[in-house]
């Protein structure tokens, strides 16, 4: 099973943590990757080009010359292809260039791609990403304390004004949060970078705060809310 350093801010390790195997741990499905890259692409073209045909220009309504007598090659119209302010053959005309990928894929190139990253070793893990206020100098900060360079791809459990604001003037960062989490994004980033909450999330596992209570014996958030609403039915008994 594959495994990541948790690190906290300043860079120090905390521990191992390890990966789901179904997720990061399983073959890397190259065509998979590249048939769902290039039908991303390929949605974001806005197909509006458009050109005009010999029948869409104006003018040209009358012969040039007669057919015949002048010694000069026979024409129809001045907006033939071949003429300078013609039509355009064979030209582009709007359409749609997206391309159907069902979510099987969908999902089967995201595994790879986080296949990928783990196996590379451009996956880090930092333990969570708080700030006072938007200061780019502290995202430059956690970025050298854990040594990561290039194009930065930060994945936040949930939306934060402040780090984000903090990353926003890095222009090789990118942030994203694990529901619109990318195949493209992951392939993109020479380096990719979790908070331990926004791998929870992805993997489907429970927060480090009640990993850290069930291993402590404490009850977590949802054993108290129970344990709360049963004294509260008794009361009203």
């Amino acid at each position: 099973m594959p495994s990541v350093e948790v690190r906290d801010t300043q860079g120090e390790v905390l521990g191992q943590r390890e990966l789901p195997e179904e997720l990061f741990g399983g073959p890397v499905n190259v065509a998979v990757m590249h048939q769902v890259v290039v039908a991303g692409a390929a949605a974001q073209r806005a197909g509006t080009h458009s050109t005009k045909t010999r029948g869409e220009v104006s003018g040209g309504g009358v012969k040039p010359w007669r057919q015949k007598g002048t010694g000069r090659a026979r024409q129809g119209s001045i907006r033939a292809p071949h003429w300078a302010g013609g039509g355009v053959a064979h030209g582009p005309k709007p359409r749609d260039y997206a391309m159907r990928v069902n979510k099987k894929m969908k999902r089967a190139a995201l595994r790879s791609a986080l296949a990928d990253a783990a196996a590379s070793g451009k996956l880090a893990v930092v333990d969570g990403l708080t700030f006072d206020g938007p200061r780019t100098r502290d995202a430059v900060g956690v970025l050298r304390a854990l040594d990561l360079r290039g194009k930065v791809l930060v994945v936040l459990s949930e939306p934060d004004e402040a780090v984000e604001k903090s990353f926003r003037n890095l222009p090789e960062t990118k942030i994203v949060c694990p529901g619109n989490l990318s195949t493209y994004d992951l392939l993109a980033a020479d380096r990719v970078l979790f908070t331990s909450a926004a791998l929870d999330l992805l993997t489907g596992e429970s927060s480090s705060l009640e990993r850290t209570a069930e291993a402590e014996g404490e009850p977590t958030e949802a054993e108290v809310e129970t344990e709360t609403e049963t004294e509260a039915e008794g009361e009203e008994g």
